[in-house]
């Protein structure tokens, strides 16, 4: 990196431009509610008024030797609802979240390449449609109002460029202004400004989908123009990656960090061409240079990716950045069509903000809707454990508890109200024609369900099917008074389970084929379900923060885990069994069918950094990743730590500023998570090479 890369990181680290920031309160727009109440505004003209009114309050800032611009001076986006409108809503609709359109992949590549212009001519035109309903058309125009707002935003900026002697940043926003980009540079900045827009208008975890596709044409046009040199194009792309982080410590999400910034790279085209280009190296370069946690880094592979690939991605690794994650097209694209989706589609996916698979531009899926405790569903049969004469008809009591739970848990995805997101309707195909916002769907409306506790449910019913089935050594009441008083007088039976028993990441088909089992059983009760906008449920095997939070509630469990211990976060072993090394547990890991479970879910590992002591050690960390791929693995995902590290960064935060650790499925600051996070990072098995 340059030094004027090097700088400009140096100020966002020491977090100087939060000089420029005031809140909603200091500014005067924190009752905007209000205001729209008494108007009788719609909820679609209420979401382009606030975000009008947010921009009107934006004040432009150019921070030293930055070419790519906008930067967030307003804390929080304004509620467009009263608390009494909004509990009024609440008592009718079920609410995601925070009720906001979120965790989708906008349609970039259109915009930059029509621009803002053409976007209102298609409006106008529509509105001459004399069949479009009052509904429709309130839509339309406030559509159309959100991109004037834009508008004069950019003018507004790039007055101000001029005013401060920026001329170059000044001819680059008045030439994004109403026209799509015609250069690498032009492309940066007007995707920077659309990626703020979406933001600023309330809307979260908003991901960059397929950077390294929409924004190749612009890089490889310049390079063969000579418009730029590569070293020029690496520069503008390093600080783009920068202006990433300058903000996202007011995106919203669990956790400090959980911002759903997420990029893909790579990936199989329909005629077979691995996409993976020199656009896809740099971001790679720049990630490694700057050392920073966004945007987060997603890899498409399959088991013909060239190792080069695994090794660079490595490289990310070996400096504990928590990316690349791995997505393996060879499952992923399968169980994507398998759901119904259009092959041209699944062949496009991306991840959303932590892994879960969704298609950019077309899909309106909620993919983290709920999630499932399979665990739970083990334990809560214990109690009939006594009434079942084998283990086949203990398992179909777990597959009843399953479908039941599941059951329940679609009827409560009723009647969902989400608040209207005219500037990301902009950003999705079909909107304008349809005269629809986003929120009211798309061409994909499916829902996915989290499946947490997967190997500590596989592994408790290996235990119960050895030890009470078929060696009938642990009786019924020894086991139930185990899990009631948390092994308190039964130590020699938490010793055997937690020790003997069989565990899921030792390559042991006995406890494998159980998870294999648990999870085409939660595919299945999920193949009958149907939301209410006609979209499918996918099975997943991720947890999101649902793994402590169910861990929270548990209870001890078969496996000889007691009740205060964490379950693992995602599609990963349990944090105490005796490892075999990393090659067990991506065998075992692998074994399921994981096309069935498409809403995604990493197979998570930690590695002590202290492994990475030569080229080699990357080398052969690529070559893992790339087996459990070629063994039909479905996604990767690697940390590095070092526990002594971890555990004085907790004493002394003030100096670990940059350390960063993999969570659920993103990268944060780890002095920055809240405590309970922390130990669940610091107690994770790390594994040697």
């Amino acid at each position: 990196m340059n030094e004027r890369i090097k700088n400009l990181r140096e100020y966002l680290l020491d977090k100087k431009h939060h000089q420029f920031r005031r809140t909603p309160g200091e500014l005067g727009i924190q009752n905007l509610s209000d205001e729209y109440k008494a108007s009788g505004f719609s909820p679609v003209k209420r979401s382009a008024a606030c975000f009008s009114a947010m921009l009107e309050k934006e004040q432009p800032v150019i921070l030293p030797g930055e070419k790519i611009v906008f930067t967030r001076t307003v804390t929080e986006v304004p509620e467009v609802f009263t608390k009494e409108e909004w509990d009024a809503i609440k008592t009718s609709h079920y609410i995601h979240e925070k009720g906001y359109v979120c965790n989708i992949s906008p349609d970039y590549a259109y915009t930059l390449t029509y621009g803002l212009e053409a976007r209102k001519e298609e409006i106008s035109k529509r509105l001459e449609d004399a069949g479009l309903t009052k509904d429709q058309k309130e839509f339309l125009l406030s559509a159309y109002s959100s991109l004037v707002s834009l508008q004069d935003f950019i003018e507004k900026y790039a007055q101000y460029a001029l005013s401060v002697g920026e001329t170059e940043i000044a001819t680059t926003l008045q030439a994004i202004k109403c026209n799509g980009a015609t250069s690498f540079r032009e492309a940066l900045q007007l995707l920077r400004i659309l990626h703020f827009s979406i933001w600023e208008a309330g809307n979260y975890h908003n991901t960059l989908g397929r950077f390294d596709q929409y924004m190749y044409p612009y890089y490889i046009r310049d390079i063969e123009n000579g418009v730029l040199t590569k070293e020029d194009a690496f520069d503008l792309l390093e600080e783009f990656f920068l202006v990433c982080n300058k903000d996202s410590d007011l995106y919203p999400g669990m956790q400090q960090g959980d911002n759903g910034q997420s990029m893909v790279l790579g990936g199989r085209s329909m005629t077979g061409e691995y996409l993976f280009n020199k656009l896809s190296r740099m971001c790679l370069q720049a990630s490694y240079e700057l050392e920073l946690i966004d945007p987060k880094i997603n890899i498409r592979v399959d088991r013909d990716t060239p190792a080069e690939i695994y090794e660079l991605g490595s490289q990310l690794t070996k400096i504990g950045l928590g990316f690349p994650q791995y997505s393996n097209d060879d499952v992923v694209i399968p169980g994507l069509i398998r759901k119904g989706y259009a092959e041209e589609d699944a062949y496009n996916y991306v991840v959303a903000a932590c892994w879960e698979f969704i298609i950019p531009g077309v899909a309106m899926d909620i993919p983290n809707i709920d999630a499932l405790s399979l665990i739970e569903c083990v334990r809560d049969c214990m109690e009939q454990l006594k009434d079942c004469p084998d283990y086949v008809s203990f398992y179909s009591l777990i597959e009843k508890e399953m479908a039941n739970r599941l059951d329940a848990m679609c009827k409560k995805h009723h009647n969902i109200y989400m608040i209207p997101a005219p500037m990301m309707s902009l950003l999705m195909d079909g909107t304008i024609e349809r005269a629809k916002d986003i929120s009211e769907g798309g061409k994909y409306n499916n829902y996915g369900i989290h499946g947490t506790g997967i190997a500590t449910a596989a592994d408790s019913l290996a235990a119960i099917k050895k030890y009470y089935y078929e060696e009938q050594k642990v009786g019924y009441t020894v086991w139930m008074n185990a899990l009631t008083n948390n092994f308190k007088e039964e130590k020699e039976l938490q010793e055997l389970l937690r020790k003997e028993a069989p565990k899921m990441g030792q390559d042991d088909d006995y406890v494998d084929l159980i998870a294999r089992d648990l999870l085409n059983s939660f595919d299945r009760a999920l193949q009958c379900q149907v939301n209410e906008k006609g979209g499918v449920y996918r099975a997943g095997t991720g947890t999101a923060m649902y793994y402590i939070f169910h861990a929270t509630e548990l209870g001890a469990t078969p496996d000889g885990r007691s009740a205060d211990e964490k379950i693992p976060a995602n599609y990963s072993p349990s944090l105490y069994i005796k490892q075999k090394g990393p090659l067990s547990v991506i065998k075992s890991f692998a074994k399921p069918d994981l096309k069935n479970v498409a809403n995604g879910g990493p197979l998570t590992l930690e590695f002590d950094q202290s492994v990475f002591r030569n080229d080699e050690s990357v080398a052969k960390l690529g070559m893992l990743v790339r087996t459990f791929i070629t063994l039909g693995g479905h996604q990767l995902q690697l940390n590095t730590v070092c526990k002594e590290k971890l555990l004085d960064a907790k004493k002394h935060p003030e100096n670990y500023r940059n350390l960063i650790v993999r969570v659920w499925g993103w990268s944060g600051y780890f002095v920055e998570l809240d405590e309970c996070y922390q130990d669940h990072v610091i107690n994770r098995i790390e594994f040697g090479l």
